[in-house]
């Protein structure tokens, strides 16, 4: 008799009763048939991050657990949602899987499916979809829950592993990280929100009346910093100005990554901060590359794990330095250890930045690239992804979507001498604001 093989494609982040149901149907079917072999094609992080949220559990961690469960023989990787790949050369005699793939965009991964296996007389059995059990549901016990330092913080390489672009958004409170962390939209089929938290000095010091310049010390930001911790689970990227001196500097990443932050950006700029948008405007001196990378150094001879990131932030093209030395610098910082390199640019078009991209691609290595299209916000992530830039930072959007309609709301109070028509207008309902806040109803 021929041994009889079975396939199961999953992601089992979370493991539940529904994924053990067709676990089960399928131990049933092998016994009748006289044995065989039940393989699970467990998707990898790039494939579940192509149309949702990173899992929680990385792939290692996720094959641990489906290894274990009764029944499996053996576990491989499933580098798409597409099973055709695996399943060319598994050659399994059945596919599981649960009956709700029917219907909907689903379908058709369904019948291509279907189509495949007749090539060689396999069947697709739909199993019975078990009621009761939402993943979503689950998926949004596990954010109450919250996360721990450790897993936050590894977040972002595993980030950087599994998706084109990782996408930033800016947040200065508590309030602001509830929003990066549960917007979301649907796109084709596939859930799209933002991968993580940017802590701006900009934006923290806009929110309390204060001026860029670098007057909220570290001390004074992770207040702030702690308030949109409780709040979330994305990883987040900090801020850090230019480091300030190199002593100081070895403490506040030492406390970032103690409070599981995933990586501090730091600016080759000396003296009084100025923001880099004014360019030549106003006086700002560029660091030292060689001063920059022996800060660098210390801060990466002071991190305690390999998770958490340094990122060197380049001026010479907001100071109009050009090119060459904006290059020369990158491999300076690269080899004094920085994590990826983030540069910036005050031009109103990508062209500079896309340049840049260009000959830093060619680097030996090369580590991630992030901009901030601040100026040339016409750019497409898409053509961010064609250039081989790796992280976007939306670096102050909230901050500055909450001006004008805070403005509007005042002016309209005054006008009329009620709120009626503020409300109506510039507010949302109270309602919606306590429904996102944890533990408010």
């Amino acid at each position: 008799m021929t041994m009889k093989k079975i396939y199961i494609g999953m992601s089992a982040d979370l493991i539940h009763p529904g994924h053990l149901n067709i676990i089960n149907e399928g131990r049933k079917i092998l016994e009748k048939s006289g044995g065989g072999e039940l393989i699970v094609g467990l998707l990898t992080d790039k494939a579940i991050a192509s149309y949702k949220r990173l899992p929680y559990m990385s792939w290692e961690q996720r094959r641990i657990v489906v290894e274990n469960v009764k029944g499996v023989t053996s576990v491989v990787p499933q580098e798409t949602l597409d099973y055709v790949p695996n399943l060319l050369k598994i050659k399994p005699d059945y596919v599981l899987h649960g009956d709700d793939w029917k219907t909907g965009i689903q379908a058709k991964t369904r019948q291509r499916i279907v189509d495949i296996m007749s090539q060689w007389g396999g069947k697709v059995i739909d199993i019975p979809y078990t009621e009761g059990i939402s993943s979503t549901q689950l998926n949004n016990a596990l954010k109450e829950i919250g996360t721990t330092p450790e897993i936050r913080c590894h977040r972002l390489r595993r980030l950087l592993d599994s998706k084109d672009i990782v996408t930033i958004c800016e947040s200065h409170n508590g309030l602001s990280g509830l929003i990066v962390e549960n917007t979301s939209i649907e796109e084709n089929g596939k859930k799209i929100e933002f991968d993580g938290i940017w802590i701006s000095s900009l934006t923290q010091s806009a929110a309390q009346g204060k001026p860029d310049i670098g007057y909220l010390d570290t001390t004074s930001r992770m207040g702030t910093l702690n308030e949109i911790l409780e709040v979330t689970t994305k990883p987040i990227i900090y801020d850090g100005d230019n480091g300030g001196p190199q002593e100081h500097f070895v403490f506040t990443v030492k406390t970032l990554e103690r409070l599981g932050v995933s990586a501090i950006i730091i600016e080759d700029k000396v003296g009084l901060k100025k923001n880099s948008l004014f360019g030549t405007e106003v006086f700002q001196q560029q660091d030292n590359p060689e001063d920059f990378a022996e800060k660098i150094k210390a801060g990466k001879q002071a991190q305690i794990t390999q998770d958490f990131m340094i990122i060197a932030r380049i001026e010479s093209l907001i100071l109009e330095q050009g090119m060459d030395d904006a290059i020369a610098r990158a491999k300076i910082y690269l080899d004094a250890g920085a994590d990826g390199i983030m540069i910036h640019s005050r031009k109103k078009t990508f062209d500079e930045i896309k340049e840049f991209a260009r000959l830093y691609n060619q680097f030996s290595n090369r580590k991630p690239l992030v901009v901030v299209p601040s100026s040339y916000n016409q750019v497409t992530e898409s053509e961010l992804i064609e250039n081989n830039i790796n992280v976007v930072i939306y670096a102050n959007h909230l901050l500055r979507a909450a001006y004008p309609a805070m403005v509007n709301a005042a002016k309209s109070i005054l006008e009329n001498h009620r709120c009626k028509e503020a409300s109506d207008e510039y507010c949302m309902n109270i309602k919606d604001i306590i429904t996102l806040i944890p533990g408010a109803k």
